[in-house]
């Protein structure tokens, strides 16, 4: 009976030590993938801060300058003027965005009816619906106070004009 106590025991220490054995080996492997995600990301990283230095040196002023004298001839550049910018509540809606005419006020409008109570019938209008107001851009140099009173007749609240503050409005693309 007592050896067969020990062939018992002989063979548990034998598959505890295997166990050990696979979770050390799963261990090490696992370490080394560590080491070689690690040397990849710090290789990324070093390659971003190289394709950033680049970047500065490719567009230095005085560099763009000379190539823009150099090429002048051929790409024709003009310095762009300020009132050539725009800010983006300034730009036009998208067709997605543009509201549907009224079939009714379509039928006022004379000859133009038929094209809009076709647009409206193709958009699916199932009846009469509301006409929305087709939004127009801001005014360029329209200075927004705060507290100021909208055109709707409502109060503006520090917290949109706040957010208004903080924009950017140089045409930065940072």
């Amino acid at each position: 009976m007592l050896k067969t106590f020990d062939l018992v025991l002989i063979g548990v220490m034998t598959a505890a030590a295997a166990v050990t054995y696979t979770i050390k080996h799963r261990a090490e492997l696992k370490l080394d993938e560590v080491h070689r995600l690690e040397a990849e990301i710090k290789l990324e990283k070093d390659t971003i801060d190289l394709l950033k230095a680049d970047w500065a040196l490719q567009s230095q002023p005085n560099r763009l300058e000379r190539l823009v004298k150099a090429y002048n001839d051929e790409l024709q550049l003009q310095p762009t003027e300020s009132t050539a910018l725009v800010h983006a509540k300034e730009l036009p809606m998208l067709k997605s965005e543009v509201p549907v005419p009224d079939v009714t006020e379509a039928k006022a409008d004379g000859a133009a009816g038929a094209k809009g109570a076709t647009v409206a019938s193709a958009k699916g209008a199932a009846g009469p619906s509301k006409a929305q107001p087709v939004p127009t851009p801001a005014q360029r140099g329209a200075v927004e106070l705060h507290g100021a009173v909208k055109p709707d007749g409502g109060a503006e609240d520090d917290a949109d004009a706040d957010a208004d503050a903080d924009a950017i409005e140089t045409g930065s693309v940072e």
